[in-house]
């Protein structure tokens, strides 16, 4: 499973590139804008092509996924902390009207102990960040956990079998796409050797 984030900036022709990654094959992506507003957010969902956007996972307005159809919505590690009590609840009222709920970690331990039924789960960072400089990675081992763990955190074509090595059941992808010139043939170049790696069962 290769899921894509984007930017946390609003890029150039942005809804266009978020397309043609759809048209080229993307399963999922995350839409994450920490300085949009709702509207914002309409703006940015309204230009990609309505056909995917099942496929669109939202990270803030959870509103959002009942106007637009999308296929859920991540909690972030504060928005889940805040939740307290009322997470397996929400979790659950989600479910229950057909949508999908994911969540973002950045220690094994926290999933461990973490107790709700996410769809899967973001760990972070798995290997030095190409996004963010000076966050290093960890090279977190999950292949003991039962949960589905998606690695983020320094992934491109060159650390993919490193990442399925360390159990995880697939890669989250920021830095690796929207930091290189030509983001659709960075996907492209991830999608086939994804297609090559040994996965675990």
């Amino acid at each position: 499973m290769i899921i894509v984030l984007t930017s946390e900036k609003a890029l150039e022709d942005e809804a266009k590139q978020i397309n043609n990654l759809f048209d080229a094959g993307l399963e999922i992506l995350h839409l994450r804008k920490p300085t949009f507003t709702i509207d914002g957010y309409r703006a940015l969902l309204d230009q990609i092509g309505m056909q995917y956007h099942n496929r669109i996972m939202i990270h803030q307005f959870p509103e959002l996924t009942m106007e637009y159809k999308l296929r859920g919505i991540h909690l972030q590690e504060q928005a889940r902390l805040d939740l307290e009590d009322a997470l397996n609840v929400t979790i659950q009222i989600y479910k229950n009207k057909g949508f999908s709920v994911t969540s973002s970690f950045h220690s094994k331990e926290d999933i461990i102990a973490c107790d709700a039924d996410f769809e899967y789960v973001l760990l972070s960072p798995v290997f030095g960040s190409i996004s963010k400089a000076g966050y290093k990675g960890k090279g977190f081992d999950v292949t003991d956990l039962d949960e589905v763990v998606i690695g983020m955190g320094g992934i491109n074509e060159s650390t993919l079998q490193a990442t399925f090595d360390l159990g995880f059941k697939g890669v989250g992808v920021l830095g690796g796409i929207w930091n290189a010139e030509d983001s659709l043939g960075s996907f492209l170049k991830i999608k086939e050797a994804n297609s090559k790696v040994l996965k675990p069962n």
